[in-house]
């Protein structure tokens, strides 16, 4: 088996099928071992160096913590603490940055800036280069559904009924990222996806071909509706989610007028959340995703994310914390 140390970690379409796997066998290891309280210092004296341009509850943590428990260091950046604020490049970042540590790792969510930003930072980088979420692709989030989903209904996903709605939410424009890398690693494991959204807010035309790619060679399926009721009919897991609608702006530029555009778009749609009717026109067994944090009595009703019978996001978050460090474990080198 080939080795991936050295690797980037920018999307997980970069990484083969075998290599997925090979990462979520690992994540699973590492939390028995951990239920077990045993110790995993496979990356003493590493350190991984965290870039934030955004906030961050899970990715921060989760990186943080599973670095220490690997028996490395963290450093927590921010552009306020770096000359990031001054103008310096990405190139001048990561050729720095790696004569000093052994991973970087970066979230950059600007729209039609971030995926960019983090391949500067890969092709003159050293060390490896993790995504913690950019404006394209969130693998880190996606690794973790994955291990989720295989939790509660198996190793062989092939078939499972899958969809991904768009839902009403006012805390912020959230990024594409999460629903982009959803629909192109669960269309590689054969999964029957239907993407819910009103028309203004459309998945990225380039990454839903890719996605529509990856369905036909695994035999899964991709069909888009306009209607949440629609998308949750029959469906086995469900993930009620808001993103921007900065795709369906083609001429999207960060300035007042598409931003209030975006904000009208947005207000036709405050019906799209997720209560305890639509988790009823589900699959019997349903079960409720989300990547948090959720945008509560918008995205979803309380008595929803808080029942234990369809709700698995603690479960989901935790496992941010397993396969983040299996991610570092075999990029940086980690032995056992």
């Amino acid at each position: 088996m080939s080795s991936l140390i050295g690797r980037h970690f920018i999307s997980a379409q970069d990484w083969t099928r075998d290599e997925i796997d090979r990462a979520l066998e690992l994540s699973s290891e590492l939390k028995r071992l951990k239920m077990k309280g045993k110790i995993t210092d496979w990356l003493r004296n590493q350190t991984v160096f965290m870039i934030f341009y955004e906030q961050s509850t899970r990715t921060r943590n989760s990186m943080g913590c599973g670095i220490t428990q690997l028996g490395g260091n963290a450093h927590d950046l921010t552009p306020d603490k770096m000359q990031l604020t001054h103008g310096e490049t990405a190139r001048d970042t990561a050729k720095v940055l790696s004569r000093m540590g052994h991973a970087i790792a970066c979230r950059n969510c600007f729209y039609g800036v971030g995926n960019e930003y983090l391949n500067d930072l890969a092709v003159n980088s050293e060390i490896p280069v993790m995504s913690l979420q950019d404006d394209v692709y969130h693998p880190m989030q996606v690794m973790a559904d994955l291990m989720t989903m295989r939790e509660g209904f198996g190793r062989d996903l092939k078939g499972l009924k899958v969809t991904i709605s768009w839902a009403y939410a006012e805390s912020h424009a959230k990024p594409l990222s999460v629903p982009q890398s959803q629909i192109l690693l669960f269309a590689r494991y054969g999964m029957d996806i239907t993407v819910a959204a009103p028309k203004e807010f459309p998945l990225m035309p380039e990454i839903v071909s890719k996605a529509q790619g990856n369905a036909k060679d695994s035999g899964a399926s991709i069909r888009f509706v306009d209607d949440m009721d629609e998308g949750f009919r029959g469906a086995q897991v469900v993930i009620p989610k808001n993103w921007g609608g900065f795709a369906g702006l083609s001429d999207w530029a960060d300035d007042d007028a598409h931003w209030n555009q975006m904000k009208t778009n947005l207000e036709r749609h405050k019906g799209w959340i997720c209560d305890r009717r639509r988790m009823g026109l589900a699959a019997k067994d349903v079960k409720y995703m989300h990547a948090l944090p959720a945008d509560r009595g918008r995205e979803v009703e309380d008595e929803v994310i808080d029942d234990e019978r369809f709700s698995v996001i603690y479960d989901e978050a935790e496992n941010r914390l397993h396969t983040a460090k299996a991610i570092m474990a075999l990029t940086m080198g980690g032995s056992r």
